[in-house]
């Protein structure tokens, strides 16, 4: 497996050592012998995973920007096993340096690429291809009473998410999220990692 550091700390792709030949592929998705020996020197803490999760969309469906609240916050390690899809995670930790700013990755069935999102950020993405396929592991259970999230389309984010407004599909809930600038962030930069 290949770490790849993004510019916000929190915020790591990994790519996963691929065999290919005649007969297709093979690849460990995940392993936590792996994960401990790369990725948790990288944030200095180690990740339990306890839950995995699977959504299929079609084209145009956009999804997020959700978290959980304290004290039940996650970390996920996200990847699309079919499709394509952008992924993004925006820093929302209060007195972060990179607050506000985000890291965008394509994820797709061909590239494997895996997106590592720490506590304290909200997340969410969009699908490119005709369908997506798209699966998830996180640190912690889902607790619906702690849903959060930040509106998708909030053009102060600059994100480019490379679908047409008039194509975009989100549900009712992600229609509701606040803005960034009215948003109050319940989680501090430096107490989130773990």
């Amino acid at each position: 497996m290949e770490i790849i550091r993004t510019d916000i700390e929190g915020l790591i792709i990994v790519e996963p050592k691929v065999f290919g030949d005649a007969r297709g592929y093979f690849f460990e998705s995940f392993s936590q012998r792996e994960f401990d020996g790369k990725v948790a020197p990288v944030l200095g803490h180690t990740v339990n995973f306890v839950q995995d999760n699977e959504s299929m969309s079609s084209y145009g469906v956009m999804r997020g920007l959700h978290f959980q609240r304290p004290p039940f916050t996650q970390s996920k390690l996200v990847r699309c096993v079919r499709g394509a899809v952008l992924d993004v995670a925006v820093d929302i930790r209060r007195g972060s340096p990179t607050y506000g700013r985000h890291v965008a990755v394509e994820l797709t069935e061909e590239n494997h690429r895996q997106f590592f999102i720490s506590k304290g950020f909200a997340h969410g993405f969009a699908v490119l291809s005709e369908t997506a396929v798209f699966q998830y592991k996180c640190d912690e259970f889902y607790h619906p009473e702690a849903d959060g999230g930040i509106s998708i389309l909030d053009e102060s984010l600059g994100i480019d998410w490379r679908i047409p407004t008039d194509r975009a599909l989100l549900s009712e809930k992600d229609t509701r999220h606040e803005l960034l600038k009215d948003f109050i962030t319940p989680f501090d930069f430096g107490q989130t990692e773990h």
